[in-house]
């Protein structure tokens, strides 16, 4: 999938893509998002409506993208996550995505892609449940077996 971003697609830019994913849920459905842990509740209810809408990722990417940043930005802001490329880390050629989250030690999560898999797959792939997961201390360590040493 080539996406057009408005800034690269870094761990630096990360937070800038998500604050564009904060202006246009205000602007367009009036929904506050604060990276509050509250506020993956909000935007999980947000891509239901688009999905229920007929809204696909494939004809709207690079906001799903900037939502998945936000998705992260919570994890970083609100459970001591880092953005990390994928590119030359342990995560290399597994999500599809540039970007993941690390969390402590060698736990990765993919927020990109589960927000993608939101809007496409339906509640099945709810962002609180993931959030939940992905912050339990005995929550799965995502590192490939390949990575693995």
């Amino acid at each position: 999938m080539q996406l057009r971003l408005k800034y690269p697609p870094t761990p630096e830019a990360a937070p800038r893509h998500a604050a564009l994913c904060v202006s246009a849920a205000l602007l367009l459905n009036d929904i506050d998002l604060d990276y509050s842990v509250d506020s993956v509740m909000r935007l999980d209810g947000l891509l239901e409506y688009l999905r229920q809408g007929g809204l696909t990722s494939e004809r709207m990417a690079e906001v799903v993208f900037a939502f998945g940043c936000y998705m992260g930005e919570v994890f970083v802001r609100r459970a001591g996550g880092a953005w990390c490329a994928t590119v030359g880390s342990p995560m290399e050629g597994v999500t599809g995505f540039p970007l993941v989250i690390q969390l402590d030690g060698h736990r990765y999560c993919n927020p990109i892609g589960k927000v993608f898999k939101r809007l496409d797959q339906g509640p099945v792939h709810a962002l609180p449940a993931f959030y939940r997961l992905y912050t339990r201390r005995d929550g799965p360590a995502l590192v490939p077996q390949s990575a693995v040493h």
